[in-house]
């Protein structure tokens, strides 16, 4: 008995389509190949070499590599009293990087998103001290800085300190300060995108209903950026881990190691004192914090369940 045209017709329909479903799978599986393999090249075998390198006593000046187990990391993290000041210097680096760069970030992000031809200038404005080197922008403000021809001495007749870098009570806002103005743009400018991505139809309605404009700020455009304010604050928390070349080059962790965070801490263990055995203690430990706290954002805030926040979504 011969099947009819109909029924032939569905079946070639249905082979057509576990084909096309397969033919889809494995190209999207090839195409993602080179990606995972230079992730794995470039971040997860540098990170298994630190790993191994943290059993090791490699002191750079004698040349000499000797395995010792845990030595190291007992010493880091028991017999090393400085570790935990210098933790704890980090965590307090950290929160107030993310209390001073978020709110202004935001705000920033806000004005900048409005189509007025004078906010696009000062967009153009707010967004140069990304484009500056580290280094460069390290050196400009230990200038500005200075007792001897900076910001004091030139408005003397303010009450301005004089030793802005060399008081262990005042370097560690001036270093929140300094970071702030360097990274600010960068996530001024995803709030920006953030809020031209929100119908204005919202805030149509919203302006019909009598909302003013604070209202409508904390009812439409908090609400719809949660997903970039979970981005932004994540790149903010974690990113203040990795914070060394603008310390080192204003401080050197001084006056005291009152801002020798633990990023710098892992630089002067290394490269100064020449033990790379404890200094891949401190990477580890550095890379750790950086991955616990990542996915503790994650997971508090509810990114994973990827939720549309757009209108009508």
């Amino acid at each position: 008995m011969t099947a009819t045209p109909k029924v032939q017709a569905a079946d070639a329909t249905r082979s057509g389509q576990r084909s096309v479903k397969v033919s889809r799978q494995g190209p999207s599986f090839i195409m993602a190949l080179p990606a995972v393999a230079l992730f794995g090249f470039f971040a997860l075998v540098p990170l298994v070499g630190v790993v191994v390198i943290s059993f090791l006593e490699w002191n750079t000046v004698r040349g000499s590599i000797e395995w010792v187990g845990t030595s190291n990391w007992e010493f880091v993290l028991g017999d090393r009293d400085f570790t935990w000041r210098a933790l704890q210097l980090t965590v307090m680096f950290v929160i107030g990087s993310y209390l001073f760069q978020a709110p202004v970030a935001l705000l920033l992000g806000v004005f900048m998103a409005g189509q007025q031809k004078y906010r696009a200038v000062l967009s153009v404005l707010y967004f140069l001290p990304l484009l500056f080197s580290s280094v460069a922008v390290g050196l400009t403000f230990q200038s500005l800085l200075s007792p001897n021809y900076g910001i004091s001495a030139a408005l003397d007749f303010l009450p301005l300190p004089n030793d802005w870098l060399s008081n262990p009570d005042l370097v560690m806002w001036v270093m929140i300060f300094v970071v702030g103005w360097c990274f600010i743009p960068f996530h001024a400018l995803l709030y920006q995108a953030g809020v031209r991505q929100i119908p204005e139809t919202m805030y149509e309605a919203a302006t019909i209903d009598g909302a003013g404009r604070m209202r409508q700020f904390f009812s439409i455009t908090l609400p719809q950026l949660r997903y970039t304010i979970i981005t932004s604050s994540t790149l903010m928390l974690v990113g203040s881990l990795t914070y060394f070349d603008l310390i080192y080059v204003l401080t050197g962790g001084s006056p005291a190691n009152a801002v020798r965070i633990l990023p710098l801490d892992m630089y002067i263990e290394g490269f100064s004192s020449h033990n790379l055995g404890n200094a891949s203690v401190i990477a580890v430990l550095l890379v750790t914090i950086g991955l616990t706290m990542s996915l503790l954002l994650n997971k508090l805030s509810g990114s994973t369940k990827m939720e549309s926040d757009k209108a009508g979504a």
